[in-house]
C-alpha cells in the first residue's frame, strides 16, 4: 500500500483523462521532458509512450525514486534523486526542452521564480507545464485591479507567457487534497524592459504590495529621492494603489530604480 508523506506536499494524480490532457498541451515525442516529481509514475510512463527524446526525472522522495527506477525500462532515461530546489537545473537542460511538474501546493511558487530567475535568456526550455493550487494559479494568469492581482503576476509576466490553462478537480487525486488545483501551459518570452537583477523587481514589489491598500505616495518616496520628477516621468499620480498599477509599470520603475541606484 502506497504511503504518502504530508511533509513533501504528496497528491498523486490518478485521472487518465486529465493526464492525457496534459500530456496533450504539447508534442512530446522526439523532445527533451523534465518531470519535477513524477511520483508513482502516472504521468512518467504517459510521457513514455510518446517516444521522447529522452526523459529527466527529479524525485526528493528516496522510497519513490528506488521505485521508478526499478519499474522504467526506457532507454534515454535517467533519474535524480534530488531536491529540484537545490539543482542546478539549468546545467542539465537541453534546449527547447518541456518540463512537466504536479508541483507541491508548499512551494509551488518558489520552484516557478527558480524557472522565471534564470541566468541565460531566453531559457533551454520552450515549455513549462506546471500544475498549481488553484488559488495560486489564479495569483499568476490575474492581472491589474483584481482582487488576487499582486507579485506573483508581475513576477512572473515579466518573462513568462501563459498559453492555456484548465482546472483539475480534487477527486482526481490520491489522497484528496483540499483544494482544487490548476494546470498552466507557459512559455518564456523576450521581456520589453530591460531589468538587469530580477531580485530588484521583487524588492520593488514587496515594497509596494506590503502596502497594498494605500496610496502609493509614501511608497515611492522611499524609493526616490526627487520622487515628484520621477513619478512625473514614469506617469504615475501617486494618488493610485498598487493593485491599480500595470505589471509593464512595475517594470519600468525597476529599471529606473536600477539607474540611479
Amino acid at each position: 500500500m502506497q504511503k504518502y508523506k504530508r511533509s513533501l506536499g504528496q497528491n498523486f494524480l490518478h485521472d487518465k483523462n486529465i493526464i492525457k490532457k496534459i500530456i496533450n498541451l504539447d508534442l512530446v515525442k522526439d523532445k527533451s521532458i523534465l518531470e519535477i516529481g513524477p511520483g508513482n509514475g502516472a504521468l512518467t510512463f504517459e510521457i513514455i509512450k510518446k517516444n521522447p527524446k529522452n526523459l529527466t526525472l527529479v524525485e526528493k522522495d528516496k522510497d519513490l525514486f528506488k521505485n521508478l527506477n526499478e519499474k522504467i525500462k526506457y532507454t534515454n532515461y535517467k533519474i535524480l534523486n534530488e531536491d529540484i530546489m537545490n539543482l542546478n537545473v539549468e546545467s542539465i537542460l537541453e534546449k527547447d526542452s518541456i518540463i512537466f511538474g504536479n508541483l507541491p501546493y508548499n512551494i509551488s511558487t518558489q520552484i516557478l521564480v527558480k524557472f522565471i530567475k534564470f541566468n541565460s535568456w531566453p531559457p533551454n526550455y520552450s515549455k513549462l507545464i506546471f500544475m498549481f493550487q488553484k488559488e495560486v494559479a489564479e495569483k499568476i494568469i490575474s492581472s491589474s485591479n483584481k482582487s488576487d492581482y499582486g507579485r506573483l503576476n508581475i513576477i512572473s509576466n515579466y518573462r513568462l507567457k501563459i498559453k492555456n490553462y484548465f482546472l483539475v478537480k480534487k477527486n482526481c487525486f490520491i489522497p484528496k487534497p483540499k483544494v482544487e488545483s490548476m494546470v498552466l501551459l507557459i512559455e518564456p518570452k523576450i521581456p520589453k524592459i530591460e531589468i538587469k537583477d530580477l531580485s530588484n523587481l521583487e524588492f520593488i514589489t514587496n515594497i509596494f504590495f506590503s502596502q497594498k491598500r494605500k496610496i502609493i505616495k509614501k511608497t515611492f518616496q522611499k524609493l526616490f529621492k526627487d520622487y515628484e520628477f520621477y513619478a512625473e516621468k514614469l506617469g504615475l499620480t501617486l494618488r493610485e494603489r498598487p493593485s491599480e498599477l500595470t505589471p509593464n509599470k512595475y517594470y519600468q520603475i525597476t529599471e529606473m530604480f536600477e539607474n540611479i541606484k
